[in-house]
């Protein structure tokens, strides 16, 4: 999960240096989701001890 959002920050990061501006904005709002998804994960599997099957 997290290396997707990685993946989605640096497709933005590139995007916004060519000047795709809507695509830019596009993969910063997948990989800010994908982030705040993979925290609530990493958050639960710590409260419970156990650790996700991915």
């Amino acid at each position: 999960m997290l290396s997707w959002a990685v993946t989605f920050l640096i497709i933005a990061l590139i995007a916004g240096v060519v000047g795709l501006t809507g695509v830019a904005g596009a993969a910063t709002n997948i990989a800010w989701i994908l982030f705040v998804v993979f925290l609530i994960i990493f958050a639960v599997s710590f409260i419970t001890g156990k650790s996700p099957r991915v």
